[in-house]
């Protein structure tokens, strides 16, 4: 969103910004159903609007979509002010718009999960954005959970159920050549294709030897065992675990070559 100017066919370099005498006034002849009036207050807020939607712009959603959804939150907070009451009109309509931007990510997430976890994931970064205003950093997770009296696992789990999707083809770093993808930094290295094959040879191998060698290489290689102790479990000297082993491994290896 950083640098974008045109969202939604409106120049955000050139809003209007209202004195706090012209709000007054214009709130006041809104209140008595002045549309004029109310369609100024909608103009000469939209930088506010703005300011809010910025805060979600890691969320992986359109800024287009963010704006209008937070002018709906503006247009209520319009709707629902009193200017009776000794409070400026962007105490009352920030809440009023981060409120209707948080319902909107909530309701059309691209990964459902359940009302309760959205919940607890809302009031995590509404605990976590009061937190850095005070701190002058970002909290940690201990002192958010400490916070909210919730078991970290919570947090954790709650923070992690609302963030946004990643595509595997999205690019973390390009340095003039081809980007690098986080397919390149998720992807299965080990259990490729090759790999796969040279397992089930390994397996056909295995089972193609005796039952004396099978325990042996077993007690060796998965149990990790000393030819010694091999020897002791099974009953026979240490030259013979060694000549039964060397012969198994020969004898899978040529399978291995063959096959």
């Amino acid at each position: 969103m950083q640098g974008k100017v045109e969202i939604c066919g409106v120049n955000t370099a050139k809003l209007k910004v209202l004195s706090q005498q012209e709000m007054e006034q214009l709130l006041l002849q809104a209140k008595q159903g002045d549309a004029q009036a109310r369609e100024k207050l909608i103009e000469g807020n939209l930088r506010l609007v703005l300011s809010v939607i910025q805060r979600f712009e890691k969320r992986g959603e359109s800024p287009d979509d963010l704006f209008q959804v937070g002018c709906i939150g503006l247009i209520k907070a319009i709707s629902n002010f009193d200017p009776s009451k000794q409070v400026r009109f962007s105490t009352y309509g920030v809440p009023m718009i981060a409120g209707e931007v948080r319902r909107y990510l909530r309701d059309n997430s691209a990964i459902r999960v359940s009302r309760s976890i959205r919940d607890v994931a809302y009031r995590v970064l509404q605990c976590k954005e009061s937190m850095q205003l005070q701190l002058g950093r970002e909290p940690t997770l201990e002192e958010v959970a400490a916070a909210l009296e919730l078991p970290q696992e919570d947090v954790s789990e709650a923070l992690d159920a609302v963030c946004a999707p990643v595509s595997l083809y999205d690019p973390v770093y390009a340095d003039g050549g081809d980007p690098l993808t986080v397919m390149d930094q998720v992807r299965d290295t080990k259990n490729t294709e090759g790999n796969w094959m040279e397992r089930i040879a390994l397996k056909e191998a295995f089972q193609a030897l005796g039952d004396r060698e099978k325990q042996i290489l077993s007690l060796r290689f998965y149990d990790g065992k000393t030819q010694m102790e091999v020897a002791n479990l099974v009953g026979i000297s240490q030259a013979q675990v060694s000549r039964l082993e060397k012969n198994a491994i020969g004898t899978m290896r040529k399978s291995v070559m063959v096959s």
